[in-house]
């Protein structure tokens, strides 16, 4: 048989096509590796037409007994890895076949699961960095007190990591280094459901061209060159 005949088998043979999710995670649904191969062999049947192989079917192309492909199923389903759908042809013929849905939905959930603990940790790790940020500012260690109001903008009110970083970067601006003043701000930026860093920078812009007058009217007494801020413990409305 020559190459190009062979290549021509190889392609219209065709491929199993699943998604690397199924390899990575497949672990974590307790699939063992065995079964694992069960349910590609399904696809693989399943690609061909067949869409409800018998364990004989299966057995037939793997190294294992009937009996073992018939508990391998048993298996999988009692682990809601696949469902047995029922359909009937156009001659009101009943057909069954395997549907792998709920594999694809259990992968899915994993996915996301993961990703909420990977973006819970990362919050985790933001919040105590605040603490560290603070000290840094402040040039000194925190108080227990202050480290409770911290925690209560946090944990109470809902501020996130990177909103009470930027209310701490105002304050430092201002050169008012006081949990007062950040808390004022963070009060002001609540009341104006500021939640976001493109609407902190939108309510601080918003009051720039203010804080720029201010200094513009200063400087043209003094030649002294100040940096413009908003003094959030004003009331304003």
């Amino acid at each position: 048989m020559q190459q190009d005949e062979r290549l021509k088998i190889w392609i219209e043979q065709g491929n199993v096509s699943i998604s690397q999710l199924f390899f990575q995670h497949y672990k974590q649904l307790l699939i063992s590796d065995s079964d694992a191969m069960v349910i590609l062999h399904i696809i693989a049947f399943q690609g061909e037409g067949k869409h409800f192989p018998t364990p004989t079917d299966i057995a037939n192309r793997m190294q294992q007994q009937e009996k073992d492909i018939t508990d391998s199923l048993q298996r999988l389903m009692q682990k809601g890895i696949f469902s047995i759908v029922q359909s009937t042809d156009e001659h009101q013929v009943l057909h069954e076949r395997f549907s792998l849905l709920p594999l694809w939905e259990r992968l899915l959930e994993i996915i996301a699961k993961n990703q909420a603990q990977i973006t819970e940790q990362q919050q985790q790790n933001d919040e105590g960095e605040i603490f560290s940020l603070f000290e840094q500012e402040f040039g000194r260690f925190l108080s227990p007190m202050e480290c409770e109001t911290i925690g209560m903008w946090i944990d109470k009110d809902g501020h996130s990591a990177e909103i009470i970083r930027a209310a701490l970067r105002e304050a430092v601006l201002a050169q008012k280094m006081s949990l007062r003043y950040i808390d004022r701000i963070l009060f002001e930026w609540k009341k104006k459901n500021v939640r976001t860093m493109k609407d902190v920078e939108r309510q601080v812009q918003s009051f720039r061209p203010v804080a720029a007058a201010t200094v513009t009217q200063q400087t043209t007494k003094k030649s002294i060159k100040r940096v413009p801020f908003y003094n959030w413990l004003e009331e304003r409305e």
